[in-house]
């Protein structure tokens, strides 16, 4: 596919998001399949992706805005104030979004838009700056792929996401916008783009899904950390914790399933890695009366996780105790390309499960013990008659989460060239 696509994205540093791993993964299909891409990224350090070129925005430094950002900083720090609730009412965004912003503009407009064929923005959690800094350069416009990762602003989150931000009406509007001057629009689960269309009527025009994307990871020299017991039944759930993905449900199934199963306490091993500061005090409470759960609640590298998701029994994904929940999580297709079983922790109606099978059998809502408590004992027994038999075997969605798809989608972009 001889096209070129240039790709305005926050961050490609692997070790600072899940958002920003979906963005390599996503850039590096994009040369897979044969584009030539030219990424601009606001990473504020010189990083490359193999076969891509790769421009590192700089901040503006002498404006008025990073003087301002600056010293709201300074006067939050001092005072213990948070100034946002009274400016972003006012303004929609922070003075640092907007510099940043304007240092995204400012190397866009260089673009020779003639000689690029694609324009596709990418962000992580809430920023969406280089979706804002495109949605004011009316050229780009015609050739414009906005990329949705996530619902926005925050009230359009369902249930039991109750988050309200200052300004969001003004960012409401400015989504509006956006649905209304992208030629394309991409959603990595169907379900978001079905969500998003029901706020933003013209996404169902301009939608498609583009998942997010399986990619190869040299891990040869990596080794397991020395926490990581090869001999034992393994069961990993990697990532951060917010407040609505609570997993005292997934504890207390595996406690249960220890008591049930007093043979399999000398070998199982329950694994929780990343940030959970709202159930930080709870976890850490369990884990001293568990000895079989090993917790280390910080930022660990991309690197490790990979690793340990090739290693483990079971790969664990923990949704919010919900009516529905349209994320595809972003460990979703690295969990997919270690080819161990999954389990599944959320409502019926997520995209997980939609693309695991209504039939799949390793799935329970967040709070069944019972039932996580009897997945655990039948991914147990299976682990312990033959564990280079559990596995989860699925290229129906190594494919769907691959180059292949992704090839699949762009054609129906290009269908015209």
């Amino acid at each position: 596919m001889n096209k070129h696509i240039a790709v305005i994205v926050d961050s490609i540093d692997v070790n600072d998001s899940s958002g920003s791993k979906a963005n390599v993964a996503l850039i590096s299909n994009l040369i897979a399949v044969g584009c030539r891409v030219s990424v601009f990224h606001y990473t504020r350090k010189q990083i490359e992706i193999k076969n891509a070129e790769c421009f590192a925005i700089k901040e503006k430094r002498s404006t008025l805005l990073f003087f301002l950002s600056r010293s709201q900083r300074i006067i939050q720090r001092l005072f213990n104030v948070n100034l946002a609730k009274c400016l972003e009412p006012i303004f929609g965004f922070s003075f640092t979004f907007f510099n940043d912003v304007n240092s995204i503009k400012t190397v866009l407009k260089n673009i020779d838009i003639s000689q690029v064929d694609l324009v596709i923005t990418l962000s992580k959690a809430a920023s969406f700056r280089p979706h804002y800094a495109v949605n004011e350069l009316p050229e780009l416009h015609e050739k414009w792929m906005a990329y949705i990762h996530d619902p926005y602003p925050f009230n359009c989150y369902p249930k039991p996401y109750d988050w309200k931000d200052p300004g969001h009406e003004i960012k409401e509007k400015f989504f509006k916008s956006l649905s209304e001057n992208a030629k394309y629009s991409a959603f990595p689960s169907l379900l978001l783009k079905e969500f998003m269309g029901q706020v933003f009527d013209n996404f169902n025009n301009t939608g498609m899904v583009i998942p997010h994307q399986i990619i190869n990871v040299d891990i040869k020299e990596q080794k397991p950390p020395s926490y990581f017991e090869r001999n034992k039944f393994n069961v990993m759930h990697a990532g951060s914790l917010l407040k609505q993905r609570n997993p005292e449900g997934l504890i207390k199934g595996f406690q249960r399933f220890l008591d049930n199963n007093n043979k399999a306490k000398k070998d199982s091993k329950l694994i929780l890695l990343g940030n959970a500061d709202y159930h930080k005090q709870m976890i850490e409470n369990y884990s001293k009366e568990l000895p079989q759960l090993y917790v280390k609640l910080s930022n660990i590298s991309f690197k490790e996780v990979y690793c340990l998701q090739y290693h483990v029994s079971v790969n664990i994904i923990l949704e919010a105790d919900s009516e529905v929940s349209p994320f595809l999580p972003g460990k979703f297709p690295h969990c997919v390309s270690a080819d161990k079983p999954i389990l599944h922790l959320g409502p019926e109606k997520s995209e997980s499960k939609r693309l695991l099978g209504v039939k799949y059998p390793y799935s329970s809502e967040i709070n069944d013990i019972n039932k996580i408590a009897e997945i655990f004992e039948r991914l147990y027994e299976e682990w312990k008659n033959n564990d280079e038999k559990l596995i989860l075997n699925r290229p129906d969605l190594v494919n769907y989460l691959s180059e292949n798809q992704l090839k699949t989608q762009l054609k129906k972009v290009f269908k015209n060239d």
